[in-house]
């Protein structure tokens, strides 16, 4: 059995940073609140809580003056601003490709667009670019999510950082058969299309697709998404605990996928797990 892992995988650049500052701000406090959860990865979250990271769901329940995180999602200005009532301590973690995403919402509602974020509403990242987008926006995350009364005014397109790009694609094609004036901005961040580019150039050349990631990741669903529509048995998990061996025989060649926030030892933990299993033995 072969086995290779699409490149790049795993954490990008957004999730890696804000990591990076929420580890280095819980060696300094020892505690810190954070503002939902930092990463999609139920192990990840529990090795954090376990060095002092303490998750909540509200402004309100950070105890006053003490430090508080906010996750790469990024949030809305009106919860940044009760957050600021709480706590002068912030270490805000929002990924730079997310807080393009914000700037931009912002400024189509100030030239007097009707926005239209591409994406899923109940993701932690629309929410937030919804506070910047103004009464009058709405999520899309298939053409027949598309309101009706566009043919008036202008409307205008930002993308949740984590959408398959056919999605998009789909949606600007049909708002411009609607629309009297648009404005589209593709706001798909480079890690997330580098990761969907090496699922579909990998998954066509294996007999099976393990993707890792949580459950709760919406780029994670997304590589899974894009794996079966390549027609490749795809197995999707949390952690290597799940691997079936039923699943892996028979096949000769098997393929690594990661989500954005799977942390790097558990995709290493993987692919020890199938390279003790396999023979025989070899890497790519």
């Amino acid at each position: 059995m072969k086995v290779t892992v699409a490149r790049p995988t795993g954490l990008c650049f957004g999730v890696r940073r804000a990591l990076l500052e929420l580890e280095n701000a819980l060696k300094e406090h020892g505690r810190i609140y954070g503002l939902g959860s930092p990463i999609h990865n139920p192990q990840e979250i529990e090795r954090l809580q376990n060095l002092g990271l303490i998750v909540v769901e509200t402004p309100g329940e950070v105890p006053s003056g003490q430090p508080a995180f906010i996750r790469a999602h990024g949030i809305s200005p009106e919860v940044r601003d009760g957050l600021a009532c709480r706590t002068q301590l912030i270490v805000d973690g929002t990924c730079p490709f997310v807080r393009n995403v914000q700037e931009k919402a912002a400024f189509l509602k100030q030239e007097g667009y009707r926005l239209v974020v591409v994406g899923d509403a109940a993701h932690p990242e629309v929410q937030g670019i919804l506070g910047y987008a103004g009464n009058g926006a709405c999520v899309v995350s298939r053409v027949s999510d598309i309101p009706a009364g566009l043919e008036k005014g202008k409307t205008g397109v930002v993308c949740q950082t984590t959408q398959k790009v056919s999605v998009l694609q789909d949606i600007v094609q049909a708002l411009a058969a609607r629309a009297a004036e648009l404005r589209v901005y593709n706001t798909i961040c480079s890690a997330t299309l580098e990761r969907q580019r090496a699922v579909m150039e990998l998954a066509p050349r294996v007999d099976g697709m393990i993707v890792i990631g949580g459950r709760n990741s919406a780029n994670t669903g997304k590589l899974v998404e894009i794996s079966k529509g390549c027609g490749v048995p795809t197995l999707w998990i949390e952690h290597s605990d799940e691997l079936e061996g039923g699943w892996i025989q028979g096949k000769e060649k098997i393929g690594i996928a990661a989500g954005a926030s799977t942390p790097d030892w558990l995709i290493q933990e993987l692919i020890s797990t199938l390279e003790s299993a396999r023979s025989p033995r070899g890497k790519d």
